[in-house]
């Protein structure tokens, strides 16, 4: 299975892999069917979500309150929802080198 953005209502869907206590944050690539997001906070009370929320949404050039955890708040494996952007843009931003 490769990475897929789906639509959903005004924005879009996808699946992230958090890596936290990386190095330096940011989006690296895919995993899986997944997004590869490695933040720099440790997993504990939340901050490795909100780390992951402002990573995506400084890529994607929306606000944070846009992005919310729809699943797997407690694992490294998560549901996303991005309101305000399409399919097509959000991909070609989530993957760009």
């Amino acid at each position: 299975m490769a990475f897929t953005v789906t639509p959903r209502g005004a924005g879009v869907r996808f699946a992230v892999h958090v890596q936290p206590r990386a190095k330096k944050p940011g989006v690296d690539g895919t995993h899986g069917d997944a997004l590869r997001v490695r933040v720099q906070a440790p997993p504990v009370e939340g901050a490795a979500n909100d780390a992951v929320i402002a990573v995506i949404a400084a890529v994607l050039g929306v606000p944070a309150r846009a992005v919310h955890i729809a699943a797997g708040q407690s694992s490294r494996q998560k549901l996303v929802d991005v309101d305000g952007v399409d399919a097509a843009s959000a991909t070609a931003r989530l993957l760009a080198p």
